[in-house]
């Protein structure tokens, strides 16, 4: 087991990326102090211990795509195994292993039909060791995309407002959806893998001129139709009790907890479903302690609220879109397998029927 440390500069630039993930180096070098080369050697380190990465992500309701989250029960023994199968598709964006490691839990995303119900749910279905799968329609994401800082503060009013100021503008959301290009799907796979990449690097990845993607990128962002997050390890940063929370919330009161919800800094998803319960979010906190805390107070004044069903988060086996090692909760302490890529031309390996 290899244990990884941070220290205070280590968590200055986490929490500065969480506020403007392409932040070049040269800009938080100004702003935090330490010199570009130090900045940049730093992140890298990050990086290569899985601590934190920046990713690009669609918004999928400024393109008309459908988002599902899946409920997977499996035989005993086997969730881990299913969920490392589970995120190598290309149309998994995150999956997790929760309640004991008796369930998955699956964002999906189509990347193929914008309309239909994407394979991966008929394939999943045909799996030996997944025993109840129940597949829940994303209606409406109360979360922006844009991740918030977790955990303690490490940054003053007067950097956060120097890192926050450049970006304060209007989003294009009048349109019912966005022009995404087919050409624009070179920029979104890099910018997927890295979103940290200079636009000189984009270049060449695409093969456009710098210029050119430079305004492209800015172009969609505008839009709304894409958006950079931090994929960091919650557990390094001591968010050690990471929860999903299904919940039934009254109709007349749904969008209006969804919001309150939304504006929660320990809360970096929700959003309204189909199925049984009508409203999901993932709760970060430090401890059990402070979840059973966040539950019978914060939760439990938000007015509307029917029933709330907590299955506590083992591991993360994918996050945004990136396939990552095995996180354990249990610490900071953990081993380092890697989940092994999966080409675009194959097809999710699942057991079928005899």
């Amino acid at each position: 087991m290899e244990s990884v440390r941070i220290d205070l500069l280590d968590h200055r630039i986490i929490q500065s990326l969480q506020l403007d993930p392409r932040a070049p180096f040269s800009r938080l070098a100004t702003i935090l102090g330490p010199s570009e080369q130090t900045i940049a050697r730093r992140y890298r380190r990050l990086v290569a211990d899985h601590v934190v990465r920046v990713v690009a992500e669609l918004n999928s309701q400024r393109i008309s795509q459908r988002d599902w989250l899946v409920r997977l029960r499996c035989v005993p023994g086997s969730a881990t195994v299913v969920a490392t199968k589970v995120a190598r598709d290309q149309d998994t964006s995150w999956v997790q292993v929760a309640s004991g490691g008796t369930e998955i839990f699956v964002g999906v995303r189509s990347h193929h039909d914008t309309h239909g119900t994407p394979l991966l749910l008929e394939q999943l279905s045909l799996n030996r060791r997944v025993v109840d799968m129940r597949a829940y329609c994303l209606l409406h994401e109360f979360t922006n995309g844009v991740s918030s800082p977790l955990g303690s503060n490490y940054l003053s009013s007067s950097e956060i407002d120097r890192l926050t100021s450049h970006h304060r503008t209007a989003r294009a959301t009048d349109r019912t959806a966005a022009p995404l290009q087919e050409s624009d799907w070179p920029l979104i796979r890099a910018l997927g893998k890295d979103g940290r990449m200079t636009f000189r690097q984009l270049a060449d990845e695409t093969h456009w001129h710098e210029s050119t993607v430079r305004r492209r990128v800015e172009e969609l962002v505008l839009d709304g139709v894409l958006f950079f997050n931090v994929d960091l390890d919650n557990h390094v940063v001591g968010l050690n009790a990471p929860a999903l929370l299904w919940m039934s919330v009254a109709p007349p009161k749904l969008a209006e907890v969804g919001e309150a919800l939304a504006g929660l800094q320990q809360i970096p998803f929700a959003a309204a479903t189909t199925g049984s319960t009508n409203l999901v979010a993932t709760v970060l906190c430090s401890d059990e302690a402070a979840l059973y805390q966040y539950l019978t107070q914060e939760l439990a004044s938000l007015k509307g609220i029917l029933n709330v069903e907590v299955a506590l988060v083992m591991q993360t086996v994918k996050l945004y879109s990136m396939t990552t090692q095995m996180r354990s909760r249990v610490g900071a302490e953990r081993s380092r397998p890697q989940v092994p890529a999966m080409p675009e031309s194959e097809a999710l390996s699942v057991d079928t029927p005899s």
